[in-house]
């Protein structure tokens, strides 16, 4: 009997073997489920699934893995779609059970997204497994396998909105269509906002936000996160206001009458603080003053009554009346009689027999007690007055010597070697005290003579300080006058230059703003001349982030062969992820139209940014301005910090102003003309600070201030700016003041530490050490002048590169030959290598190339980059291409 069931057996074996293998190779599944139908009736346990296949998301383009897992089988093969998947693509192992003693089988296979596209069916990609065992055969699960996607733009974005303080926010947002569909977060000025942390806010409800009881510090900006397997979406950002109306204080009692006498106006206030208005909420309805009319009662002056009769004569031969203050009395606040209320005289006529004798006694004591006085009184005015002259001639000793005891302190002296800083502590020295830009308007022939000398003493001891100054231009004129008290006045600087040029070409400079203007050679036609001009505009309207000056350059109307080459400092940190940085010029109805985006191709104009500097190749003149559009939080301005300081009015007031600009040296120079014309001096050396665009505001402080020998104001050792106000300055500066008081006049030294730092970012620390006098030298910060600086150069000498050699270069490159030697090789060794087809419009891509060479390495000077470049594109086809004795390589000599 056991030997007919094993043969059995075996023969069930071999039929399901030649089942599998024919309904594998023919990819159905008819011969196989019928199969399986006959021998799920052979008694026994069926294999059991220890694994099923589990949905899966395709993403992007990686294939997934579904894995089935099954015990006792002698098989186990995968089925999609009702097809049988080939062989193939099955990859089988088998294993031990070490607890159990049971053979496991595992299978897996990969989907790939290629399969899942193909299939166009009723419902989604599906796939289960089948298991074979002797006893019959299983089914595991259906897993559908869908392709992970998420869609960019959100359904609904969330809405700004202003909120009264406790009332309900909701905030809707509906997020882009995925699969798997996208999980939804909030986030609240860039942090998670969570119910879990704060049962006022629900975010459970089907993707919104809820706050139940809006709070002052629910106010922010509020944004919709969604994500899921394949990617993550940031709908558009909503601002939340909580504000708050305001609400009327009590009554304050009744004011006193008007009046003294008769009829008055008797009043009591109220003000608008409980609560007081915030973010944009109600004023308070109704009246803050309540008037009402009051009488009060006349004041009554007294009046003498009339004198009482005379008194016996008395024994010094004297009698005495009297009189009372009391017809009427004085009543209500009013006068007391005028004069004595008692009266004597002598009762004798002169016959009194008296002795003298005493009176005489007394009259020589008194007036020997007189004389001793004044004279007593002479010599300590005497002694006092000599006492204060002599302290003019010593030296005084400053009385927190006396505190020596308590608290130690050291002064350290001004930096040796550092010509950057003006400080006072430095001996007066009329050579440097009095500078002046050219040209000097002397008031007469003597004020001349007495400054003629002074050009030849003036020594500019670093770049920094010729950095500083204000020179003169050809259009506007900065004058330097002698006031009647000998402080410098100051006239206001008119940014801007101007020469005339011709077919040579030639330079536009404005000094220390960072910004020029390169005509080249052959932009404008020979034999004929053209006025330019350049100018720095001084608008303060702008609502936009302004990364440098707003330049004009003319004149309307002006035909160029050649564009000209602007360079304008910035102050952004350039990054593509961070910044999308725009070109924008200003229509003729003074509206600003967007030229380009720096990382777009144009044809129209070409813009290069460096790390400090945006070159521009213009075609048309106007106002042109660089706008910065932060696109995430990690977009950076650049801030310069410089602290300024002065004595003020009163010798014991010293004032520190702390300034934050933009880092362009048009911006900075602005700083320093406003501190020269009020006598302020640099204390310590201009630092950089990276102002992120995380919403945080910028702090300024004030630290370690010797107590003992200055104060400070309470409550005034730190200052905020908002993030507003820095991130739009748009190159005005933003600054605080601090203003300290010495206790003695005979402190000199001051030492202290100014922290400038933007909330959870970047901090500089501006060390001070200073020595403050009493007379003081006004130092023209940044007026000194270096003669040598022009505002335009025209010609030859404007340019860097050699005009024959110019000449020579562009005849080379932009001819293509066979060798490839043309304009886009040239271009791509000076590291010009997007946006060319702008070049290619050009009539000689060469030049503009050159022209754009030439405005980056205006301060330079160097010409061993451009020698490089041409040397390595002449070694790079040395070797690649055979030179015949006809073909001769074209040689650049500097």
């Amino acid at each position: 009997m056991g030997t007919t069931v094993k043969g059995r057996r075996r023969f069930l074996e071999i039929i399901l073997t030649i089942a599998l293998c024919t309904s594998l190779v023919s990819g159905r599944g008819t011969v196989s489920d019928a199969l399986a139908d006959s021998l799920s009736s052979v008694g026994g346990t069926l294999p059991h699934f220890l694994q099923e296949p589990e949905d899966a998301y395709i993403i992007k383009n990686n294939p997934i893995k579904l894995r089935c897992r099954a015990t006792p089988a002698l098989q186990i093969f995968f089925k999609c779609n009702g097809e049988w998947v080939h062989q193939n693509q099955h990859t089988s192992q088998e294993y031990m059970d070490q607890n159990t003693g049971l053979k496991i089988r595992e299978v897996t296979i990969n989907v790939t997204r290629q399969q899942v596209e193909d299939f166009h069916g009723p419902e989604d990609y599906w796939c289960l497994c089948v298991a074979w065992s002797h006893l019959g055969t299983s089914k595991s699960r259906k897993a559908t396998v869908r392709i992970a996607y998420l869609r960019k733009n959100f359904e609904q974005d969330p809405q700004g909105k202003e909120v009264p303080i406790k009332g309900m926010i909701v905030l809707h947002c509906r997020p882009p269509e995925g699969v798997p569909m996208a999980e939804v977060e909030w986030l609240k000025n860039e942090e998670l906002v969570g119910s879990f942390e704060d049962d006022n806010i629900d975010t459970r409800a089907d993707h919104n936000l809820i706050i139940n009881e809006a709070r002052l510090s629910d106010s922010g900006n509020y944004t919709c996160l969604a994500s899921n397997v394949v990617a993550k979406r940031r709908s558009a950002t909503a601002t939340v206001v909580v504000f708050v109306n305001g609400g009327w204080s009590l009554w304050t009692e009744w004011s006193p009458c008007s009046v003294n006498c008769g009829r008055g106006v008797q009043k009591r206030s109220r003000t608008c603080t409980n609560p007081a208005p915030l973010n944009g909420g109600a004023f308070c309805e109704g009246m803050s003053v309540q008037k009402i009319t009051c009488s009060a009662l006349c004041p009554v002056d007294g009046v003498w009554e009339e004198w009482s009769e005379w008194t016996m004569c008395s024994a010094q031969c004297e009698r005495q009346r009297w009189r009372e203050c009391n017809s009427p009395p004085p009543r209500l606040r009013g006068k007391m009689c005028e004069g004595e209320g008692q009266s004597t005289e002598n009762c004798t006529g002169g016959l009194c027999t008296q002795s003298l004798e005493n009176s005489i006694d007394v009259a020589l004591y008194s007036g020997l007690a007189a004389g001793v006085i004044a004279v007593v009184v002479l010599i300590v005015a005497i002694t006092l007055y000599r006492k204060s002259q002599s302290e003019y001639g010593v030296d005084v000793i400053d009385s927190s010597a006396l505190a020596g005891g308590f608290q130690s302190f050291n002064f350290k002296t001004t930096r040796q070697g550092n010509p950057l800083l003006l400080n006072s502590s430095m001996q007066p020295d009329i050579t440097v005290g009095q500078t002046f830009s050219s040209p000097i308007c002397f008031q007469d022939s003597i004020d001349k003579e007495l400054f003629d000398p002074l050009p030849d003493k003036v020594k500019v001891q670093s770049s920094f300080m010729v950095s500083l100054g204000v020179y003169s231009t050809v259009e506007g004129k900065k004058t330097t006058m002698i006031a009647p008290n000998g402080i410098h006045t100051l006239r206001k600087t008119q940014f801007k230059t101007s020469a005339v040029f011709g077919h040579l070409g030639g330079r536009l400079v404005i000094p220390n703003a960072g910004v020029s203007l390169l005509v080249p050679h052959g932009a404008i036609a020979d034999d004929t001349s053209w006025e330019m001009y350049m100018l720095i505009n001084q608008e303060e309207s702008r609502c936009e982030i302004l990364l440098g000056p707003e330049i004009t350059y003319g004149p309307p109307g002006l035909n160029l062969s050649y564009p000209v080459a602007m360079t304008i400092a910035h102050c952004a940190e350039v990054s593509a992820e961070n910044w999308n940085i725009k070109l924008k010029r200003q229509t003729k109805d003074n509206k600003w139209e967007e030229i380009m985006s720096v990382d777009d191709e144009s044809t129209s104009c070409y813009c290069l940014m460096d790390s400090h500097s945006c070159h521009l190749l213009l075609d048309q003149p106007g106002c042109y301005a660089l706008v910065g559009e932060p696109i995430t939080d990690a977009a950076i301005k650049r801030l310069r910090i410089a602290v300024f300081g002065s004595v003020e009015a009163s010798s014991i007031d010293y004032s520190l102003r702390v300034h934050c600009v933009d880092d362009t040296p048009h911006a900075f120079q602005r700083v320093v003309t406003a501190e020269t014309s009020r006598g302020g001096q640099l204390l310590e050396e201009p630092k950089m600070l990276f102002f992120k665009g995380n919403c945080l505001s910028l702090q300024v402080s004030i630290q370690d201030i010797p107590q003992f020998l200055w104060s400070i104001k309470p409550f005034t050792t730190c200052q905020e700016f908002s993030f507003t106000q820095v991130w739009y300055s748009n190159q005005q500066p933003v600054h605080c003041a601090f203003s300290l008081q010495r206790h003695s006049t005979s402190t000199t030294q001051l030492s202290c530490k100014i922290s400038v730092r933007q909330v959870k970012g970047h901090e500089q620390i501006l060390q001070v050490y200073t020595t403050v006098g009493e007379v003081r030298l006004i130092m023209s910060l940044g007026l000194i002048t270096s003669r040598s600086v022009l505002t335009s150069q025209t010609g030859a000498k404007a340019f860097k590169i050699p005009l024959s050699i110019r000449q020579r270069i562009c005849t080379t490159f932009d001819t293509a030959n066979t060798k490839g030697k043309d304009w886009q090789l040239l271009a791509q060794k000076l590291h010009i290598q997007r946006n060319l087809s702008y070049f290619t419009k050009q009539k000689s891509p060469s030049a503009v190339i050159l022209s754009l060479w030439e405005a980056r390495h205006q301060d330079s000077g160097d010409l061993d980059s451009l020698a490089s470049a041409l040397e390595e594109i002449g070694k790079i086809h040395c070797k690649s291409l055979p030179q015949s004795p006809d073909d001769k390589e074209t040689d650049f000599t500097f």
